[in-house]
């Protein structure tokens, strides 16, 4: 599918934010030190965040508004320290069980980057990459039946 109608989708069947402003996309990259890419750059003007299937504070896949986007390892391990995990790594999603999916701002591939389960009792060391960019993220999510698609068999 098409990253339009994947945001289609999600504004018809599921429990967008109202859109980010450019105001808003530029202030989020200077405070993080990183582009969005431009299937984030998409999403976030569409809807600053959401939920899947159910709404907050009820969802498993809460897409972060761009307010609520922090690094990793601050998130998951409460500090802002290299043991606590990489400095590139931030959340995206939170599954609303510790867990998060988190997006890689080092290893963008094709202009994209990837994302990755960051499960709390294993993070940092345990780190996979469950998709290689938000577009691909988004469309197995949205067809998951509200299962982290990741994770099942």
């Amino acid at each position: 599918m098409s990253m339009d109608s994947l945001l289609a989708e999600f504004s018809r069947l599921h429990f967008p934010n109202p859109p980010a402003t450019s105001a808003q996309l530029a202030a989020f990259e200077a405070r993080v030190g990183w582009k969005l890419d431009e299937e984030l750059r998409a999403f976030y003007l569409h809807s600053n965040g959401g939920s899947l299937f159910k709404p907050i504070p009820n969802a498993k896949y809460c897409i972060l508004s761009l307010d609520e986007i922090e690094r990793a390892r601050i998130a998951i391990r409460g500090r802002d320290q290299d043991g606590a995990g990489p400095a590139s790594h931030f959340t995206l999603v939170d599954m609303q069980d510790t867990n998060f999916v988190v997006v890689d701002v080092a290893k963008r591939e094709a202009r994209r980057y990837p994302l990755l389960d960051a499960f709390h009792e294993t993070y940092p060391e345990e780190v996979p990459r469950i998709a290689a960019s938000f577009e691909e993220f988004l469309e197995r999510a949205l067809h998951s039946g509200n299962r982290a698609f990741w994770l099942s068999k």
